[in-house]
């Protein structure tokens, strides 16, 4: 606690580092009151069927992600997930098309116009899901008159469609706009931080709704409560291992002797995380499997059937074993697009370092890539394993908004998003020559949502 208090202390010492913490505090109050402006036509008051059905499953977890504002009928409602998704398209087509490729080893310029294609992308994806988000929010509406500004709410006007999908498409350009101002004059990585701000904010909600489900509903009392209370402690200490943990290679480097002086001849380690893509894999998989509530128009599962019932029941066995599957696969992916033994094999030969038992050069990148393949695969594992316990929570009674904090992509997000703020925090502190927030000063946590 007195290092906390320090540590306080210090970051108001610092001006740029305090002014970039109140900038982000303020823009993330922004994001949070958009996210209770009702759209236009719509009475707050009459929401209570949509807000039931965002209570759990697939649209509970999308609810989740924006911090309420689908089930308030908001101005952010699709929050920053097309933008997610566009992100991830682009990403895709970056591995496939050439001139995706050359736009990637253009640098600066070809990451800014990268950034500009995926803006547009955005807008196209946001443009086909709003429709389908508006016609779930009047099938949820009562069917009486419930604004006098438009009283035929419940069959609603071609303006009504109109300006709705504008002020959503709007809300979403704004809230990734919000994100991109974070990133450049705030601390951390906006898009990241706006997600993980929507998560916490239903947890009080979470929290509170276990704690009556087991005092009044499902029984246990609150000694069951706080034994789900520990388990999900330890379920965070796991996540943070995961995120932190990783295997070193020994580089040995050799003697030169330039002039008078001895260079090299020492051992160093180069540490490779187990789980280098972070939570980039979970998120990925994610967004790919709300495609099926998007193409079914956010409609309720229990009106659908065959493949969609399939892939909208977040407790159901397919959704999570391709969820886990898909998971694995991105997690392999985005470590190959994220780690190149080749350009580390160049660099420790131009240096003069070599490991230990193994040629320089080709043979170096091949032993890398060896063990990259061999600490992923266990690593992607168990990520998917924690991606999924929220259903398997699920089935012994744990409540729906409270079983999406037992793992899966909220945990993740909340322990990846923090490491990585608190190094940033970190950074700032250390090289101004004040005492971090741990006694090392290194704070572990590479796992923020970078999309550009």
């Amino acid at each position: 606690m007195k290092r906390l208090i320090q540590t306080i202390r210090n970051i108001y010492k610092i001006e740029e580092l305090r002014k970039r913490i109140l900038y982000t505090l303020g823009i993330i109050l922004l994001y949070r009151l958009g996210s209770y402006i009702v759209l236009p036509g719509v009475d707050p008051n009459q929401l209570a069927n949509l807000q039931n059905q965002t209570s759990g499953g697939l649209l509970g977890l999308l609810n989740m992600f924006s911090g309420g504002a689908f089930s308030n009928a908001s101005i952010f409602a699709l929050g920053i997930m097309p933008y997610i998704s566009a992100s991830i398209v682009v990403q895709l087509l970056g591995m496939a098309i050439p001139y995706f490729q050359k736009l990637q080893k253009e640098g600066e310029s070809g990451r800014k116009k990268i950034n500009q294609i995926t803006r547009y992308l955005t807008v196209v994806i946001t443009g086909f899901q709003a429709p389908g988000y508006i016609a779930n929010l009047v099938s949820q509406l009562p069917s009486q008159a419930i604004t006098p500004f438009d009283p035929a709410i419940t069959s609603p006007s071609t303006f009504f469609w109109v300006s709705s999908v504008i002020i959503l498409i709007a809300g979403t350009l704004f809230v990734m706009w919000l994100g991109e101002r974070i990133t450049d004059k705030g601390i951390g990585n906006g898009i990241s931080l706006i997600i993980m701000i929507g998560i916490i904010a239903r947890l009080p909600f979470a929290l509170f709704g276990e704690l009556v489900s087991r005092m009044e509903q499902k029984g246990g009392g609150l000694v069951i409560f706080i034994v789900e209370l520990a388990v999900l402690i330890g379920v965070i200490l796991i996540s943070i291992l995961l995120v932190q943990g990783t295997r070193k290679i020994p580089v040995q480097y050799a003697k030169r002797i330039v002039g008078n002086k001895q260079y090299g001849g020492v051992r160093q380690y180069i540490p490779l995380k187990v789980n280098a893509a972070g939570v980039m894999p979970i998120i990925f998989a994610q967004a790919i499997m709300f495609l099926p509530l998007t193409l079914a128009g956010f409609a309720q599962s229990e009106s659908l059937s065959g493949f969609f019932a399939a892939f909208t029941n977040v407790q159901g066995f397919w959704y999570n074993f391709v969820f886990a599957l898909l998971i694995i696969v991105f997690t392999y992916f985005y470590t190959a697009i994220t780690i190149n033994p080749n350009q580390m094999a160049e660099d420790m030969k131009k240096n003069n370092g070599f490991v230990p038992g193994v040629k320089p050069g080709k043979k170096t990148a091949e032993f890398i890539d060896q063990i990259m393949s061999r600490i992923t695969l266990p690593g992607s594992m168990f990520l998917a394993f924690v991606a999924i316990m929220p259903a398997l929570v699920g089935h012994i009674g744990v409540t729906a908004q409270f079983a999406n904090f037992y793992g899966g992509t909220s945990l993740l997000i909340l322990v990846g998003v923090v490491l990585d703020t608190l190094q940033q925090i970190e950074s700032h502190l250390l090289m101004r020559h004040y005492d971090g927030l741990t006694k090392s000063g290194r704070i572990k946590g590479r796992s923020s949502i970078n999309m550009s």
